[in-house]
């Protein structure tokens, strides 16, 4: 059962030494681009005072939240790839879903709260430091936060009270939900289903509130009569709706496949596109067509 377990054996890629430093390699390109972005990004909006905004107090909790979430994952396994081991304890093991959880569920909360603050920019733009004070601003981030919080809390409870009879073996490099409850004696498929319900009524939730929030937000847009308005309103709103549809359609397709569908490469390569590509790619996304976000990042240099 659970408490005879003490370990997990994660996945490895490949036996050959050499396939073994590539990956290495290839993950520590990555986790480094993360690093610099998000570190590039929260220096930037921390010491720019031009930059204390709603908008950006947002953006800087994304940073945090990327920062955390591939900071739970890669480190361990670039340390397996390099040393050549698979094992992973079980307090690790717990510890890592719960923070996956946890920065997941508190990511895509705080996406819905961003389209909020693009809603009350555009649609409201006489209210919205009424709306969107300080205070609030902090309210609705330490919702985001609480949200994925008690959203792990209970995921991983429930996980991990499941007595395990078919080995420690997961077949991921990392501790995921689905391949720990395969691992379970007890009606695995049941429970995989109940958690991907959950999950997707969590994302769903947050889709349709910044689906709702954007059809206002275009409506209002392409009434303005000013070009330069149109074009100035689209280019705050391109970056998040780039970064919503990145990680909404990664997470779904990664939560509503598993209890279906479950080939090893395909698990892989979606592992990695949720769990590697958004953190390194959002700065980013978010750089490109923001340029006081680009003088003040410049300015550090």
């Amino acid at each position: 059962n659970g408490s005879s377990t003490t370990e997990f054996l994660l996945l490895a890629f490949t036996d050959t030494r050499e396939l073994q430093l590539l990956t290495f390699g290839l993950f520590l390109g990555i986790y480094l681009a993360a690093l610099l972005g998000n570190g590039l990004i929260l220096t930037a909006i921390a010491c720019n005072h031009r930059l204390h905004t709603p908008m950006y107090f947002f953006l800087l909790n994304l940073a945090l939240l990327d920062l955390g979430l591939i900071s739970t994952t890669l480190p361990k396994a670039m340390a397996n790839f390099l040393w050549n081991m698979r094992t992973i304890s079980y307090a690790g093991c717990a510890a890592q879903v719960f923070l996956l959880v946890f920065l997941f569920s508190a990511e895509f909360s705080l996406l819905t709260v961003m389209a909020y603050d693009r809603y009350i920019a555009i649609c409201k733009p006489l209210h919205y430091r009424s709306l969107l004070g300080s205070r609030a601003c902090a309210t609705m981030a330490a919702a985001a936060w609480g949200s994925g919080f008690l959203n792990a809390v209970l995921h991983t409870a429930n996980v991990f009270s499941l007595p395990l009879s078919h080995g420690n073996a997961l077949d991921q490099f990392f501790c995921q939900i689905p391949q720990i409850i395969r691992l379970s004696c007890s009606e695995s498929y049941l429970w995989e289903i109940r958690i991907t319900m959950a999950s997707f009524l969590l994302l769903s939730w947050c889709f349709v509130l910044i689906i709702l929030s954007y059809v206002q937000i275009f409506r209002v847009v392409l009434r303005m009569p000013s070009q330069q308005g149109r074009h100035k309103a689209f280019s705050t709103c391109i970056p998040h709706l780039t970064v919503v549809s990145l990680n909404f359609s990664t997470a779904m397709f990664s939560h509503l496949k598993s209890p279906f569908i479950s080939f090893h490469t395909l698990d892989l390569v979606v592992a990695v596109l949720y769990l590697l590509v958004p953190p390194a790619v959002n700065p980013l996304i978010y750089s490109l067509r923001n340029q006081e976000l680009k003088n003040a990042v410049w300015k550090l240099k």
